[in-house]
């Protein structure tokens, strides 16, 4: 389900009796299109999201983790300038459509009180957030700036007056008129959800196909269903996760027509953080990713051409001998070979006089031929060691990009920046001009769970945390787990003596967090940590062991989260 116009109706109502009256204390923006909002009421403090990403725009409580960037933009400065330590009066929506005006009060610097308003339109890919004095509804700034050669209804610029967005015609299914909707009720013939999405305002398909289904089981009872619809919605509204096939969607009751496969909330903003974790999640990798993955791709492209190459110039190399012995053979019967010929057919005294056809240019003499065929076989012999060891080379390069493709596919937003770090001492990057080398506040941690039977369990996400983990945190008599010769995480139990069970566990973790994650029967080794060492000048994460033995595990997502939950 879309965040429809109903949906802002019951999280507006639920904001307000969480954060009215409350004070702003902290002001984040995270990602492009996202701002969070501390505010402390009744001794709590809050997190509000306000997002207006294209796919996900949103407002909601949040429990999710967000990153505060080093250095805020200058809408987030011109948010703190204007609203840190200002009081939420009251959060109001435009009608019952998706925009929803947050008026704040504040002092200023000489002490007069000033209204300012901070209003988040949810309109998908026209989602925007604008700041703006409440007084002179003039713009002091907007999350996007849109010029009058983008829309020409309206500008969002700092300085501009602030134009809502065009009004909608239908009517507001909460304060509609009775008469008129009693006569609407008893007079349309066919009063399906294409009908009620255009004759009242803010219903998503989901939302109308319910109340079309509804309506249509009380035929006698047309207006007393309407009213007990909306009531409870207003009144008591019940967030709702359903799944129906492959799809999720949140309503603010159970709705009959999405079947009965369902989860319950306590809130509409448990249900939103919910829904939106994962999901939202992977669009801000795959943005912050995105130049990441182009480039290790063309990267291991590059390299897996060389590896083409120099493996037919290693079997070029093998046919070598050839070269010498149709040299030898020229030199033995250069009295046999006419000046200017094409080619030649001699007797092969190495493979019992069996004739050989030998080709000849025809512009050098029978002498000059023969010598080509030595240098020939002389450059191969010699090149032969170099080629191998350039091959070598590159196969680790393609491994060691294959595992950072890897890594990216299962990276959260935080964990992009050091992945983007170690491609730049590995010099895949560069760091761009003029920009100075960022150092992160806090080192990248592996990720902690907790087995069955209360183990810890430590999982490296990037090549990075794989080398401290196991060459740095893991003891000695620790067991080291890794998904046998594929791409993936160091996995340490820290139990020299685990369990079966733990063990499995483990091992389950090594798979998912691998290249063959969706795969089954995945072969995953484990070893004591003393076995496990890292080669003079390897890529990071790269390592040998051995006496290592083999599980076969086939990787669950709800084994992951209960061990995660542990």
């Amino acid at each position: 389900m879309s965040f429809d116009g109903v949906f802002t109706h019951v999280i507006e109502k639920e904001l307000n009796q969480e954060l009215q009256s409350g004070r702003l204390t902290k002001i984040h923006q995270p990602y492009d299109h996202e701002i969070v909002l501390i505010i402390r009421n009744n001794g709590k403090n809050h997190k509000l999201l306000l997002s207006v990403n294209p796919t996900y725009a949103r407002v909601h409580l949040t429990k999710m983790t967000y990153q505060n960037p080093s250095s805020p933009t200058n809408f987030c400065m011109m948010l703190r300038k204007y609203l840190e330590g200002a009081i939420l009066e009251k959060i109001a929506q435009k009608e019952n459509d998706r925009v929803l005006h947050f008026s704040f009060s504040r002092r200023n610097e000489v002490g007069d009180l000033e209204n300012i308003v901070l209003v988040v339109e949810l309109m998908g890919r026209h989602s925007t957030i604008v700041l703006l004095n409440k007084e002179n509804h003039k713009i002091l700034d907007c999350i996007k700036h849109v010029g009058l050669s983008q829309n020409s209804y309206r500008i969002l610029l700092p300085g501009a007056e602030y134009i809502e967005p065009p009004k909608q015609s239908q009517q507001n299914p909460f304060k509609t008129n009775h008469t008129n909707l009693f006569e609407t009720l008893s007079t349309t013939e066919n009063l399906d959800a294409n009908y009620l999405q255009q004759h009242f305002q803010g219903l998503g398909k989901d939302t109308a196909t319910e109340l079309a289904f509804q309506l249509a089981e009380h035929p006698n009872e047309k207006m007393k269903t309407w009213q007990s619809f909306w009531g409870d919605i207003e009144n008591s509204p019940v967030p709702t996760l359903s799944i129906q096939g492959n799809k999720d969607f949140f309503t603010p009751l159970l709705f009959t027509t999405l079947g009965r496969n369902f989860q319950t909330f306590s809130s509409a903003s448990e249900l939103v953080d919910a829904f939106y974790e994962g999901k939202a999640e992977k669009d801000r990798v795959k943005q912050q990713s995105g130049d990441l993955v182009k480039k290790i791709a063309n990267e291991k492209k590059k390299n897996e051409l060389k590896i083409k190459k120099l493996e037919q110039t290693i079997q070029d190399a093998e046919n070598a001998e050839q070269y010498r012995i149709k040299g030898e053979l020229l030199t033995t019967y250069l009295y046999q070979v006419g000046r200017g010929a094409k080619k030649v057919t001699l007797p092969n005294y190495y493979e019992e006089e069996q004739p050989i056809e030998i080709g000849l240019n025809p512009a050098l003499s029978p002498n000059q031929n023969a010598q080509k065929y030595f240098q020939r076989y002389q450059k191969l012999k010699n090149g032969n060691s170099i080629v191998k060891e350039q091959l070598a080379h590159a196969q680790k390069e393609v491994n060691y990009l294959e595992s950072v493709l890897s890594q990216l596919e299962i990276a959260t937003p935080q964990e992009i920046p050091f992945i983007r770090e170690e491609l730049i001492q590995e010099r895949y990057l560069r760091l761009k001009t003029g920009k100075k080398k960022h150092k992160q506040s806090k080192p990248s941690q592996p990720e902690k769970f907790i087995s069955s039977d209360g183990t810890s369990l430590l999982v490296g996400k990037n090549n990075l945390q794989n080398d401290q983990l196991t060459l740095k945190t893991a003891r000695k008599t620790d067991v080291w787990l890794h998904a046998k010769d594929i791409p993936g995480s160091h996995v340490i139990i820290q139990s020299s003596e685990p369990s079966v069970e733990t063990l499995h566990e483990a091992a389950q973790l090594a798979a998912y967090y691998s290249k063959y994650r969706l795969s089954s029967s995945v072969p995953v080794d484990y070893v004591a940590v003393k076995h496990v060492h890292k080669p003079n000048g390897a890529k990071p994460g790269f390592v040998i062991y051995e006496n290592q033995k083999t599980l076969f595990v086939t990787p669950e997502k709800t084994t992951i989260e209960q061990l995660k939950k542990a």
